[in-house]
């Protein structure tokens, strides 16, 4: 049997990690894509060259063909500037409105079945003109931002509370920006609500909230927080190994249930555009979006949210 062919798109910091990630956990052969000569080569050569030390038996090359991604079962998309110190995510639209449409083209000509995961910013919007782009079906067309603003969540949560990170449980919803949604309500410890033992630790619902409002506002601004600690770029092993829980949800047909960014039609009271929503990843991509009832506040959050996400998008001219 074929091992599967995951295409990674875009060579620099989160290329690297997806590629050095894929090729740990043996998720298929991988081939790396980046318009600078010689760059994708020589970190896939490197990675390679690990493979007796760490175990892993797959190919691991570099390329600056399109050509070369023909036949892959997942595609992940980086292409893209990062964001500098003092830069929104929303910035970025321009140069990167340009670089997506370009590989997306690609994408389409020569790996028109794969499943797509972007990361590029500005999420939402580079995900809907990927899908506009390709011509994809939806299911197979989505962004990675969920998962990765859940984790930071759950991190700050685990951190706060002394626990654990494997038993924080939280989700984020909405778009992949300042307007995102962390859910207060539904974030647990094994089950045990974190306000209730926010409350145990302080004593009192008042310093409870204090704490979970610095958490949530750390959560929505996380991102930005590592672009001005690095000072030169962003974030890039996070993300990377969220993008790679999507894939592997997908090639090994795993039903995770992830914060996906995915095409709603109706769910949440969207129609037509790109949120983060938590979906079943499998064999078929995105198998089913989940929906469940917003109390009043959370609703008015992600109908917030989605404006958000409608005005990028709408400043696109798709």
């Amino acid at each position: 049997m074929a091992r599967p062919k995951i295409a990674l798109i875009g060579g620099g910091q989160i290329g690297g990690v997806l590629a050095q990630l894929c090729a740990l956990r043996e998720l298929g052969d991988i081939v790396l894509f980046d318009i600078v000569e010689g760059m994708p080569q020589g970190k896939t050569l490197d990675i390679a060259e690990a493979s007796p030390v760490d175990g892993f038996d797959v190919n691991v090359t570099g390329t600056n063909d399109y050509k070369d991604i023909a036949g892959a079962n997942i595609v992940i998309v980086t292409a893209g500037l990062p964001r500098k110190p003092g830069m929104s995510r929303d910035d970025l639209i321009g140069v990167n409105t340009k670089i997506m449409t370009s590989v997306a083209e690609g994408i389409r000509d020569n790996a028109p079945e794969a499943f797509v995961i972007v990361i590029s910013n500005p999420l939402d919007a580079m995900v809907t003109l990927c899908r506009k782009v390709t011509g994809f079906p939806a299911a197979r067309v989505m962004g990675q931002a969920g998962v990765l603003d859940s984790a930071r969540f759950q991190s700050f949560i685990a951190w706060e509370l002394g626990v654990s990170i494997r038993d924080v449980n939280a989700m984020t919803l909405g778009g992949h920006g300042d307007t995102m949604v962390p859910l207060v309500r539904y974030a647990s410890v094994n089950g045990i609500p974190v306000m209730e033992l926010l409350e145990q630790k302080y004593g009192s619902a008042e310093k409870a909230n204090e704490v979970m409002t610095a958490m949530v506002e750390r959560t929505k601004a996380a991102g930005g927080e590592v672009v001005k600690l690095l000072g030169n770029g962003s974030a890039f092993y996070s993300p990377a190994s969220s993008a790679v829980a999507m894939a592997e949800s997908i090639l090994k047909d795993q039903k995770r249930v992830l914060p996906t960014c995915a095409l709603l039609n109706g769910e949440f009271g969207v129609d037509g555009f790109y949120v983060g929503v938590p979906c079943v990843l499998g064999a078929g991509g995105i198998e089913k979006i989940i929906e469940f009832k917003l109390d009043e506040t959370e609703q008015a959050l992600m109908d917030n949210s989605v404006a958000a996400v409608k005005e990028l998008v709408g400043s696109m001219n798709l």
